[in-house]
């Protein structure tokens, strides 16, 4: 067995212990990988192939430019609850928050049209968010609504649940949804928000959400942080 495989282990398992007896605070920043290469006696490349592994455990997770932090626990998931992001934090004691990016009214390409069940080249709104958990930036977000729906709505207050303000100023209620989820590569945008390197993996769903009268009112894209996402469903 080759040195490095042997030190990797060993900085994930003592690294681990550390941070399991609480010497880190969940949310705070281990030292830099200058002070730790020191510290195991080791290489740049072999202290960040053991960095690289507890944060694919989701341990740890990395800032561009800031360094790496502790994870927090992973937000739990159930697709199939209707609750909105902000509820459903709060139900796990989690504090969110939401910030609008920006909102326009953009013509769709073939794809995006045909979730929101309208022509190609049709115009939709759009409304891109970054949403976050204890302070983290967690899930890079683009809304398309079908502005036949929702007049006026890029006007109002975006930081707040899409879902309250539907029903509330529309009378619009969630009714079916159809999700897709797969792993993916985080494209510029969403990386930068993120505030991770460009391609790093994530987690894409996108979901297409009907109103109580099966009208097909708004499609979501959603990249979340890999490490940030437990996604358990039970079915009936």
């Amino acid at each position: 067995m080759s040195e490095a495989p042997t030190t990797v282990a060993t900085i994930c398992q003592t690294l681990n212990a550390r941070i399991t007896a609480g010497e880190f605070a969940v949310g705070g920043k281990l030292p830099s990988e200058r002070a730790l290469s020191e510290q195991f006696a080791t290489t740049r490349i072999t202290l960040q192939e053991a960095l690289g592994q507890l944060e694919a455990q989701g341990v740890i997770y990395r800032q561009v430019r800031r360094g790496w932090f502790i994870s927090p626990p992973r937000l739990i998931y159930n697709p199939l609850q209707r609750s909105h992001f902000h509820a459903m934090a709060q139900q796990q004691g989690r504090a969110a928050h939401t910030e609008a990016i920006d909102s326009a009214v953009v013509t769709l390409d073939a794809p995006l049209a045909g979730r929101l069940a309208l022509p190609s080249g049709a115009e939709a709104y759009r409304i891109r968010r970054l949403r976050y958990i204890d302070g983290r930036a967690v899930l890079y977000c683009e809304h398309y609504l079908n502005p036949a729906y929702f007049p006026g709505i890029l006007d109002e207050d975006l930081t707040q649940s899409l879902t309250a303000l539907y029903a509330a100023r529309y009378g619009i209620h969630y009714g079916r949804v159809r999700f897709d989820m797969l792993p993916t590569l985080l494209p510029q945008q969403a990386a930068v928000m993120l505030k991770v390197t460009y391609g790093s993996p994530a987690l894409f769903i996108t979901r297409v959400n009907r109103d109580q009268h099966d009208r097909v009112i708004d499609c979501d894209l959603e990249y979340w942080r890999y490490d940030a996402l437990h996604i358990d469903v039970e079915a009936l």
